[in-house]
């Protein structure tokens, strides 16, 4: 009988093309499949040939981009010298995951599934298109996408005699036994500590530790949003960036949040484990140390300020001592129940940590083996970077808005990235913050005479606020920057910067300040009273238009 197996593969920018990978996985175990669940750049491009059956599941980003982990995998798809023929012995099947507000709706997985089929790939479904933009989100379209999907593979590979399909009544196993050291056993003086950096520029598995060199606020105190200029130090890192590109930054847990967590599941910060998966050949998370501590953990690792998807809700029922919290978690994981779960965790943005505290007897049952199951990893965030290394030598500049904003819920929302960032002093002792650096997607001419027109209300200036520096300091006129915000003397960011360059005949500027007047001016305003010159510089100077926001 032929070997039941299947390869789930994915290309996640956000977590949710994961999440709906490890669902796929489970679904899997309980019909007794053998099945690995990886990221599609983990996975070996050469051994497709001979798999017998895959699911892809991938997410779009930006103007119809594949995601960060399955890049190589698309360069290497779509080479020119692959034989047509070479996947005639796959069966896939391929899940999009999109939004319909974005004019490349699901692109990845349309030229995925049509690539596969030119390399002689014999495709089990029509291609799934999630949406989130439909009232329950991609569910809609995932749900019934599924229960086709595994009559198919049922009946390519059915139940071994004597078998049958495991309820989803029974408790899945967890990826990782989390095994406790006792507490006396010795501890390596660099427990906790970075590797030495390697040779390679920092990435995203070994960060550089950055010092913060300054923090501070570039709005007026009255105003309603706080605004941050931050500068790391990046000395001896081997980093190097131009105008355009983005650091990583990697954010913690606060404190408080950390504690209430340890609280509510009866966790002991100090206490150090060492993960042992259930599984053989399944990797250890690549950015946790062997031992860690719970502290670090949930610190570190764990999201617990993230809104929690619907498998959260699937999985902590399993623990649930109480009837009526299992039944309401049950509720939140069924197809029926995903208005009800919008209305009361996605439209509020209501936190992880803030739904363990509404199902304390289910929270409390959690085992520490599931953790790693229940929570997603926190993910880095980007920043463009507002500096060039021209004008600030071994130094990186942020400009980073404090997200904080009401819901119907009675605390505000607070960004984890951004709160953070805002935190930190340097001026009470030494502050770093775990960074990398990835190329962006803006490219600014080469050709000196080229004229650069830059649009970039609020926070949007960040990117463009690099390329003057380098311009300038490279001797580039030739820059014509729109700037708007809402008052002149409130959120005016880096006003006598530019000042300064429109004196020297660096720059030309145009600003939009909305709120100092009756009627409200914006960038789009100032663009049409200047269009005689912004069309010139188009039809005469060849200029190149920049745009963010």
């Amino acid at each position: 009988m032929a070997e039941r197996r299947l390869l789930v593969l994915f290309g996640s920018q956000t977590g949710t093309a994961q999440d709906t990978a490890e669902r796929v996985g489970r679904e899997a175990k309980r019909r007794h499949l053998q099945c690995r669940v990886e990221a599609l750049d983990s996975c070996d491009m050469a051994n497709l040939i001979h798999e017998p059956l895959v699911v892809f599941v991938c997410a779009t980003t930006g103007q119809g981009d594949p995601p960060d982990n399955m890049k190589m995998f698309w360069r290497f798809l779509f080479r020119k010298n692959l034989p047509a023929g070479s996947l005639c012995q796959l069966d896939y099947a391929v899940l999009g995951l999109g939004d319909s507000s974005y004019p490349k709706f699901n692109f990845v997985a349309k030229k995925l599934h049509k690539r596969l089929l030119q390399l002689g790939g014999n495709p089990l479904l029509p291609v799934a298109l999630g949406d989130d933009q439909h009232d329950l989100g991609p569910d809609a379209v995932v749900d019934p996408w599924l229960v086709a999907l595994w009559d198919k593979i049922l009946a390519l590979y059915p139940l071994p005699p004597g078998l049958e399909i495991i309820s989803p009544d029974v408790r899945p196993p967890p990826k990782y036994t989390l095994r406790y050291l006792p507490e006396d056993s010795p501890h390596p003086d660099s427990d906790l500590l970075q590797p030495a950096a390697p040779q390679a520029p920092p990435g995203e598995l070994h960060s550089f530790a950055a010092h913060v060199v300054s923090n501070q606020r570039v709005t007026a105190q009255s105003h309603f949003q706080d605004v941050r200029l931050i500068e790391f130090d990046i000395a001896g890192s081997g980093i190097t960036f131009s105008a355009g590109d983005v650091v990583m930054i990697q954010p913690q847990n606060c404190p408080e949040d950390v504690q209430q967590f340890c609280q509510l599941l009866n966790l002991e910060p100090h206490r150090r484990f060492v993960l042992e998966p259930t599984e053989p050949g399944t990797s250890l998370p690549p950015l946790l140390p062997q031992p860690c501590t719970i502290q670090y953990l949930v610190t570190h690792y764990l999201d617990i300020s993230c809104v929690p998807r619907r498998s959260f809700f699937e999985l902590l029922a399993y623990f649930s001592t109480n009837e009526l919290e299992r039944e309401k978690l049950q509720e939140f994981s069924s197809a029926q129940g995903q208005e009800e779960l919008y209305s009361y965790c996605n439209r509020p943005r209501r936190t992880t940590l803030e739904v363990m505290w509404d199902f304390p007897h289910s929270t409390c049952a959690i085992p520490a083996d599931y953790l790693l199951n229940l929570i997603p990893r926190i993910r880095p965030r980007a920043f463009s970077i507002a500096s060039s290394m021209l004008a600030y030598p071994e130094r990186i500049q942020i400009l980073v808005a404090v997200v904080r904003y009401k819901t119907r819920l009675s605390k505000p929302r607070c960004g984890l990235c951004s709160t953070w960032l805002a935190s930190l002093n340097p001026e009470q002792g030494d502050v770093c913050v775990p960074l990398w650096v990835k190329k962006g997607g803006m490219k600014f001419p080469a050709d000196p005479a080229t004229p650069v027109i830059m649009i970039g209300p609020g926070t949007g200036v960040a990117p463009f606020r690099a390329a003057i520096q380098e311009r300038v300091a490279l001797g580039r006129r030739g820059n014509c920057l729109f700037f708007g915000c809402r008052y002149k003397s409130k959120d005016f960011y880096c006003q006598t910067e530019w000042e300064e360059l429109v004196t020297k005949g660096f720059l030309t500027l145009f600003t939009a300040f909305s709120r100092d007047q009756e009627e409200k001016v914006y960038v789009q305003h100032r663009i049409r009273e200047n269009g005689r010159l912004v069309w010139e510089l188009l039809s005469c100077g060849n200029a190149h238009i920049y745009l963010a926001g």
